[in-house]
Order: C-alpha cells, then structure tokens, then sequence
C-alpha cells in the first residue's frame, strides 16, 4: 500500500456537520486534505467530476465513477454509503485491479441498524404492535381475542435472506437466540455458522418454506426486478416479506399485487424506485404495508461512524494492513 511517512493527497465531496468535518480534518492533518468544488450533502447523492480528483492518491466520499477508472493517480477510493451500484461494473473493477488500486465502502456502520430494523418490524408484526397502534388512532376498539390469539413468536419460524453481507451477517447474530432456522443465498456458497447458505437455484424452493422473506440484495444488473411476480408465487402464503436492499430489486407492482390478494401477510418497505415514494402511489395505502422513508440505516451518529470508518482504514492503508469493508 504505502509508507507511513508519505504525504497523502485525499480528495473528497462529503459534507457533514461542523463537528464532523472538524474531526475528518484533524485525522487527516499528516496529509494533504481537498475538497470538490461542489460537496454532496447525501450520502446517497452522486457526485460530478471535479479537477481536483486528478492531483488525488485517495478519495473520501461518492467521487465520479468514470473519472475514477481514468485518473491513473488514485489509489484509494471509499465511499460513504454501503451501496456502491455506481461503481459495481466489470470496467470499474478490472480498472481498479489492473492497477492494484483499492475501492471500499462503509457497509459495516449500516449493518447493525439495517439489521435491528428488520428484527424491530419482525417483533411488531408477530406481536400485534401495528395492528393494536391502528387501533388506538382510530375509535379504540378492544379487540383482546383477536390480538392475542394472533400473535406469533418467532422461534422456530424460517428466514429467508436474499443476499448475505455485513447486513445479513449482523441479522443472523441478532436472530441466533430466538433459534430460527435462518437461510441465505449467495453466490459464494461457502458455509457460516447458523446460516444455511444455498446456491441461486435453490430459491424458489427456499421461498416455499419461509415465513419472512429479507431482500438485502445491491442493485446491479442481476438484482434489478430480483423479487417478482414468479419469485412472490413461490412464497409461502401468507409469509412476511421485508426490503432494506434497493428498491429497484423488487417489482413493485408485484409485491402490490401480492398484498392485495393475500398472498403476502404484510410487506415491510424502506426502499423503493423511485425515492421519495410519491404521495399518490398506490403502496402508501395497500393492506398490510408498512412503509420507512429510507431510514433503515439512520443512527443518530451515523456521519461520525463514517469518518471514523474512513480514518481507521486511512491508518490501515498507509501501515499496508487490510482495509475494512474493502470490495475491490
């Protein structure tokens, strides 16, 4: 990687609050620090080329894929979000190793809450929060039998995971003592402990058997449509579906469809295509959906998460140690 005493030039475009800011400088002082001419205030917002990428050994923040491959200089590039579909293509990749360059992104601040997430929709939806809450907004009805004799438990029902990352791998520590049988599928089939993993064309067979469904999947052009009308078929009626991954990975109409005739029990949405979900649309109304505006992985302290993420993997690349989160 590189030498302790060199003098790094990190570029970046991320825009945090004062506090924050001051605490990426401070961890950087030993280098050269530059911001883009334009700074991106979402983590999720892409960001243009800018001419000072091109002076840049690192780059802190959403850089411009395209002037990434073609600035020979950069060595290092982490990204804010644990999404990374800009830059997940076989040009990106193949740019990026052909000249020994790094690309990692901050995946492990987002998975503790994504993962506490779907556990907290799990809970309200076995026990009957959301339905008792619906009913105290509207004319209080006390409906003790129904409620009580519908609340289900969790253990010894079956989750299903649809892709296995830092994400998943933190849902399965949270779900280990409530001894569900936990299942995920990835293309890396190579075994984890308490996890089944299964290959690509064992899902539908998966999907019969599951009463919760977790879509953690990227987008990439394998993913797009991911759960559609066939895969939704293949559930087991009345299972419980749940999306922390993209929105573009699930068919949207499908999943509509679904709910409307029973198919699926309840839909947990935090993501959708497109973002903000538009006032008129027909999922904010549909039976048993419950939707969160992207917020899965909000933590009060999610920006000072990031810049320490990046500072410890600034250390780990100047000492030539693994970087954490590390994709390419």
């Amino acid at each position: 990687m590189s030498d302790r005493s060199e003098k790094l030039t990190i570029w970046s475009n991320a825009k945090f609050a004062d506090a924050v800011m001051r605490r990426l400088a401070a961890g950087t002082r030993e280098h050269h620090l530059v911001f883009a001419a334009k700074a991106s205030t979402s983590v999720l917002a892409a960001g243009g080329a800018d001419p000072a990428l091109a002076a840049a050994d690192v780059a802190f923040g959403q850089p411009d894929a395209n002037q990434c491959m073609t600035t020979p200089r950069l060595r290092w590039v982490e990204v804010t979000t644990a999404g990374y579909t800009r830059y997940d293509t076989p040009e990106f990749q193949e740019a990026f190793r052909a000249r020994g360059a790094a690309f990692s992104n901050v995946s492990t601040v987002f998975a503790d809450p994504c993962a506490q997430h779907v556990l907290a929709m799990m809970l309200a939806l076995g026990r009957q929060l959301l339905a008792s809450h619906r009913d105290q907004l509207a004319d209080h009805p006390w409906h003790y039998e129904q409620r009580r004799y519908d609340s289900r438990l969790l253990g010894g029902q079956t989750v299903l995971m649809l892709g296995f990352g830092a994400i998943g791998r933190r849902l399965a520590e949270l779900l280990a003592p409530f001894h569900m049988n936990l299942i995920a599928v990835r293309r890396q089939t190579r075994s984890e402990r308490g996890v089944r993993i299964i290959p690509e064309e064992s899902v539908s067979s998966a999907l019969a058997t599951a009463e919760h469904v977790v879509n953690i999947l990227p987008e990439n052009a394998s993913t797009r449509n991911y759960v559609n009308a066939r895969r939704l078929a293949c559930m087991k009626p009345g299972a419980r579906f749940y999306n922390v991954g993209r929105g573009t990975t699930v068919d949207q109409g499908a999943v509509l469809e679904a709910l409307r005739s029973g198919r699926l029990g309840a839909a947990y949405l935090d993501v959708f295509d497109p973002e903000p979900l538009p006032p008129e649309h027909p999922l904010w109304t549909a039976p048993n959906c419950f939707i969160t505006p992207h917020t899965a992985g909000g933590q009060h302290d999610q920006d000072e998460r990031i810049v320490e993420h990046f500072l410890h993997n600034l250390a780990a690349f100047t000492s030539g140690e693994p970087l954490v989160d590390r994709v390419v």
